[in-house]
């Protein structure tokens, strides 16, 4: 190694250099640690990247979209040979790449209060949360509160362009952020006063674009799946049932999927003070 520092010999070859800043016991540590990855757009999906770079054991992946040609300016599993497929298989075989030795689970289907146990979360040592839905969101909040999971959520990363302006957070702590925001105003609505961790953006943009979208209209670039295609050949996805899209850059987005996997990296290195979901 350069400069003569040896890296733990225990350490897989492909983790060394992290290995020379957290020492070997993190390293063990990660390598135990079982990660669900709940939504894999902008956010999530780099989180998840950055996961199986850093050696963590087991990933799972959450996420009932496929990829479309307009997630390729930020997701990292969407490329010109992935369009089409199950954000989750294109992913899984991304990450297997990485880390052969990650155990990695795929859940194709979306997390609501009907489907989540069959997420298993009891398994998991961490969960986040890049879930852009509301009610979905809040639903998983709750859920790991009364888990008692150790939970990382990212708020709203849409019409951004500065990372600088990336915060870690309380819940209760967030300021400037429109998701944040209404995030509160739900939890406040179902009782809720529990603490976690969240990234947030304080930017603001002055100039605030967006298009309407609907499947079949003129907007709709997103392939079908194989024998489920909509009208005109739209998926029955995400865009075919979203009334607006709003923009985003991968130079916001991963930073903030960058951000939410050190914190759980950092949570075996120590100081991140980070808060375990609570009711």
């Amino acid at each position: 190694m350069a400069d003569g520092i040896d890296a733990p010999p225990s350490c897989p070859p492909r983790f060394q250099r992290l290995a020379l800043i957290t020492g070997a016991d993190v390293m063990q540590k990660l390598a135990k640690a079982r990660v669900i990855v709940f939504g894999l757009g902008g956010v999530g999906s780099w989180c998840a990247e950055a996961l199986a770079r850093s050696g963590v054991g087991g990933i799972a992946l959450v996420d009932s979209d496929i990829v479309c040609v307009t997630n390729i300016n930020r997701q990292v599993q969407a490329t010109g040979r992935t369009i089409g497929q199950c954000k989750t298989a294109a992913l899984k075989t991304r990450l297997a790449e990485i880390n052969p030795d990650c155990e990695i689970t795929e859940y194709d289907k979306i997390f609501s209060r009907d489907t989540a146990g069959g997420f298993c979360l009891e398994n998991y040592d961490f969960v986040i949360d890049a879930i852009d839905s509301l009610g979905p969101k809040l639903d998983l909040i709750e859920l790991c509160a009364a888990l008692r999971k150790q939970l990382f959520s990212s708020m709203g990363m849409a019409q951004k362009l500065d990372p600088s302006l990336l915060r870690i957070a309380d819940i209760w702590e967030t300021e400037g952020c429109p998701l944040a925001r209404l995030v509160r105003g739900g939890l406040r609505k179902r009782g809720f006063t529990g603490h976690f961790t969240v990234v947030y953006s304080r930017e603001r943009l002055p100039i605030h674009t967006e298009i309407t979208v609907g499947c079949g209209g003129a907007g709709c670039l997103c392939p079908p799946r194989s024998g489920e295609g909509g009208p005109d050949g739209c998926a029955k996805e995400w865009c075919a049932s979203k009334k607006v899209i709003n923009g985003s850059a991968v130079t916001v987005t991963a930073a903030a999927g960058m951000i939410l996997a050190s914190l759980v990296v950092r949570h075996f290195y120590g100081g991140n003070g980070s808060r375990q979901a609570s009711a």
